[in-house]
């Protein structure tokens, strides 16, 4: 089903400002915006949770480290 809103000026041009391309749907805007709240799936949860320990016990490589290794 298809259905028209209304929103403000200013909300519309926030929404444009967030296109990554010319050819990007408002829909596709909110459907982004929308995926950052959705629930995680456990997989997801069980990765986040073993990054934030290995950055906690140090196993990380800040960017500035890794530009000199790459010879950046």
């Amino acid at each position: 089903m298809v259905t028209t809103i209304q929103i403000s000026g200013e909300l519309k041009e926030r929404l444009f400002l967030r296109k990554t391309t010319s050819k990007d749907r408002y829909e596709d805007v909110i459907w982004d915006l929308l995926e950052d709240t959705m629930e995680l799936n456990e997989q997801t949860i069980k990765e986040i949770k073993t990054a934030r320990k290995e950055f906690q016990e140090g196993k990380f490589v800040s960017h500035a480290q890794l530009k000199k290794e790459l010879d950046f």
